[in-house]
């Protein structure tokens, strides 16, 4: 349970990252560009973590659909950037694929 923590935090992570990414405007803007590079930082620490245990492909996958959906909802409230229907249902299809991937994802070993 603790490596699915160390995953949380890492997604926690790379969302603040990416969010302060835009903010950073190329990296123009000193403050949002450092919490950037310490935000990404964070989130591959954990990640290493993470995969000590949980499967490289699992926890990566895990990460993508839940940064997506989650940045996706920071962008549309945060900077207005609001997904088109077509945007929606690829999104959906990435979670279902997750889904899919670990509800079957028994015969993945360390």
């Amino acid at each position: 349970m603790k490596n699915y923590i160390f995953l949380f935090l890492a997604i926690a992570c790379e969302l603040t990252g990416t969010t302060f990414l835009k903010k950073s405007e190329g990296f123009t803007k000193l403050v949002p560009s450092i919490i950037v590079v310490v935000a990404m930082s964070c989130a591959f620490y954990f990640l290493s973590q993470a995969i000590k245990t949980i499967p490289v492909g699992i926890a990566y996958a895990i990460w993508s659909a839940v940064g997506i959906i989650c940045i996706s909802i920071i962008s549309a409230i945060f900077f207005k950037q609001v997904p088109t229907l077509p945007v929606i249902i690829g999104l959906t299809f990435i979670v279902v694929g997750v889904v899919i991937v670990n509800l079957y994802s028994g015969g993945v070993h360390n």
